[in-house]
């Protein structure tokens, strides 16, 4: 199998469309496309951002062996880095935090129970 043969199976095993890994890869769906076809190269760039975005080793994306993880896992940068900072808060700091979280998810809990509720009267 092709290097192209490769990244299209691990796409399609995950049955992923094109357009989500082109975004994951930060390039446009054509390019993408001509990837996967084996009419553009990928980059050494691109490679490293494939891997990551499948959770394996460049080795592995190269030398597909059917060795794939079963879950893609899309983060959220943003929400992660936040998360990452909290934890560098204070005891009391973070408990004030979470319990403003607890008490927002709560109330939306409860908005859709009402909506729902109220909306099959």
């Amino acid at each position: 199998m092709s290097l192209a043969d490769n990244i299209k199976k691990l796409r399609e095993d995950k049955e992923l469309r094109q357009k989500e890994v082109a975004n994951a890869l930060d390039i446009g769906y054509s390019n993408y496309n001509k990837i996967e076809n084996g009419n553009r190269e990928i980059s050494v760039k691109e490679l490293q951002r494939l891997a990551e975005f499948y959770n394996i080793t460049i080795d592995q994306v190269i030398n597909l062996n059917g060795g794939l993880p079963k879950e893609v896992v899309i983060e959220d940068k943003q929400a992660n880095e936040q998360l990452r900072l909290i934890s560098e808060l204070d005891t009391d700091d973070r408990a004030i935090i979470f319990k403003m979280i607890d008490k927002m998810l709560t109330s939306k809990k409860f908005k859709d129970f009402f909506n729902k509720n109220v909306a099959s009267l």
